[in-house]
């Protein structure tokens, strides 16, 4: 028996408005474990871009003052490149550091707003020859004339992720907690959907309908509350993103201690969102079907 488009939507669509409470029920609990796990993401996405300063093997940032003159920029570079230890380094001017500065916190219109490039602090990035030489080089340049304050990529590293280590593990397990939770209900209310329609089911067997043909509604209820509890989890978190990123911010030299995720960052974690929705839904309901539809 052809499955007729028309049909599987009007069938889908009558067994949601049948069981409306506990379609409303499904849909609220995957978007609550949906946004816990989105808002794990979100904060993944900030500390990756925390990190930026720390890329190419850099191990220790020297930070200068934003009114250092060249002639102690110079004595600095000139110390780094005389220093036994030093792999390599590079220097990061003003307008790479606001580069830098808007691409972490571009998301913040009122920080990046009232800074400009002539706030921004110059800085000379090092790479060391031995990682476990980083803390006695610190200890050189820290105090000199013109310096803001040495950064050890390490530390700074280690300090986000052992705040986003506790956070994390807190709302997987709300995240795993609630998704039992909503698969149980996605099947429960498939399960009522088949269990009050089981004469017509009967009967469309008997008539010759195949298992696919009578499964195949029941299936896209379940990615129906799927989707629609992702996309709810999406807005929200989309709205929030900045909020929830700043739970694991640290303070840098730029004086704020909040990290901020790019829309278009959001949006790729509201594509995770939507991929796990409509998984975990159909799983689900494929269950309830295997489980209670005896045909």
């Amino acid at each position: 028996m052809a499955i007729s488009t028309g049909y599987v939507a009007r069938e889908t669509a009558g067994n949601l408005r049948r069981n409306l409470v506990m379609t409303v029920a499904a849909i609220v609990t995957m978007a609550v474990s949906l946004t816990a796990l989105g808002g794990v993401l979100i904060m993944r996405q900030a500390i990756n871009k925390a990190s930026i300063q720390w890329r190419g093997g850099v191990e220790m940032a020297i930070f200068l003052q934003p009114s250092v003159s060249s002639d102690e920029t110079a004595a600095i570079g000139q110390e780094l490149a005389s220093t036994p230890g030093v792999k390599k380094y590079h220097f990061v001017d003003k307008a790479q550091a606001y580069a830098e500065f808007k691409e972490i916190f571009g998301g913040n219109n009122d920080i990046v707003g009232v800074l400009t490039v002539a706030d921004m602090p110059p800085s000379y990035r090092v790479v060391p020859t031995k990682a476990q030489d980083i803390g006695e080089l610190g200890r050189q340049f820290q105090g000199q004339q013109g310096v803001l304050q040495v950064s050890y990529a390490q530390q700074e590293i280690d300090t986000l992720l052992h705040q986003f280590k506790t956070l994390r593990i807190i709302m997987l397990f709300l995240s795993i907690g609630v998704m039992v939770g909503a698969v149980a209900l996605i099947v429960n209310t498939i399960q009522l959907a088949i269990f009050a329609r089981r004469r017509e089911v009967a009967v469309m067997k008997l008539v010759g309908a195949t298992n696919w043909f009578i499964r195949i509604p029941f299936m896209l209820e379940g990615l129906v509350h799927g989707i629609v509890g992702a996309i709810i989890a999406f807005a929200i978190t989309y709205g929030v993103r900045n909020t929830i990123a700043s739970f694991v911010g640290n303070e840098t030299v730029f004086g704020t201690n909040r990290l901020y995720v790019s829309p278009h960052e959001a949006i790729l974690t509201g594509i995770v969102i939507l991929g796990i929705g409509a998984v975990v839904g159909v799983v689900g309901s494929a269950f309830a079907v295997r489980r209670f539809l005896a045909v």
